[in-house]
């Protein structure tokens, strides 16, 4: 753990005070407007197409991450070197999230009945995982090249420092599994109740949702940790996490508000190991572990 700790000193000494300022205030801003409105849970869901969800999913998504690179261009200029290639990126990457959003499952209504529903529901996450990874692909072949894919990467990795942060987060998520908020969203795993009646298993189809389940971390951290850390930093340095944490909290504008404000922070600390130790590994294991620990939680916290 001692080693995490130092990476995190490192970074509060380094890191840009002014737009780590205007990120956190502006993170604020976003939340507020979220929560107060409804963008994400009302408006968004409530359009008529998935062209118009994508295309106010790319709105939103523009306003959390390129804002704050426009902030640092404009305000802190020595912190980003801006190329063609750059603001390329800088557009690629929210319309490519909020295509992995917004994006249908091609096995949607094709299969009629109970187990045509739980069949869509287990892929559709890693449909989603294929939306993103191939693009990432391209990109990887295209930019210069990169040690690794987008910091998959066991090289140098230790498994300790990672264990003790999921046992530090242990007592959060037992105090999380007290709220009402957290107890209507989690576990996950009540989306496929309904096939209880016909399932003469239904472990084996729990397992194969919460594998689903997981697959979606696989691509958030590639997609933030992996493509906004590495392929940024080229232009921005050690920068490019305060943009990514701004971007990765509205994502979370569904879940629970006290989820949403940590998942900066989080996405923070994250960022930070990604950087320094240029592999998404340890990050992807911490974010897996607290995942499948919300839904134990959510578990047990409905139970109770």
């Amino acid at each position: 753990m001692k080693i995490i700790l130092s990476y995190l000193q490192e970074y509060a000494k380094a890191v840009d005070k002014w737009l780590l300022l205007f990120c956190m205030v502006w993170t604020g801003i976003l939340i507020t407007l979220n929560y107060t409105l409804g963008i994400e849970s009302e408006i968004i869901k409530g359009l008529g197409s998935r062209s118009d969800q994508w295309f106010a999913l790319f709105l939103v998504y523009c306003s959390a991450f390129v804002v704050p690179y426009l902030f640092a261009m404009t305000c802190r200029k020595h912190l980003v070197t801006a190329t063609p290639m750059f603001w390329l990126l800088l557009l690629i990457a929210p319309a490519l999230f909020a295509l992995k959003v917004s994006v249908a499952n091609p096995l949607e209504n094709r299969i009629n009945g109970v187990w045509g529903d739980y069949l869509t529901i287990v892929t559709t996450l890693p449909v989603k995982l294929l939306v993103v990874l191939v693009p990432l692909g391209i990109l990887y072949k295209i930019l210069p090249v990169e040690r690794n894919f987008w910091g998959m990467t066991l090289k140098n990795f230790q498994w300790r420092p990672y264990g003790l942060m999921l046992a530090l987060m242990v007592p959060l998520i037992i105090f999380a599994s007290t709220q009402a908020d957290f107890l209507s969203t989690y576990p996950r795993l009540k989306q496929i109740t309904f096939i209880t009646q016909h399932a003469e298993n239904m472990l084996v189809y729990q397992f194969l949702y919460e594998i689903s389940y997981g697959i979606d971390f696989v691509t958030i951290e590639l997609f933030f940790r992996g493509f906004l850390i590495f392929a940024f930093a080229r232009y921005a340095g050690a920068a490019v996490i305060l943009p990514m944490a701004t971007f990765y909290c509205c994502i979370h504008f569904g879940k629970p508000l006290f989820e949403c404000i940590s998942s900066f922070f989080g996405g923070l600390v994250l960022g930070v190991i990604a950087h320094r130790t240029q592999s998404i590994v340890g990050g992807l294991a911490v974010h897996l572990g607290i995942a499948w620990m919300m839904e134990i939680g959510g578990f047990v916290g409905n139970r109770i």
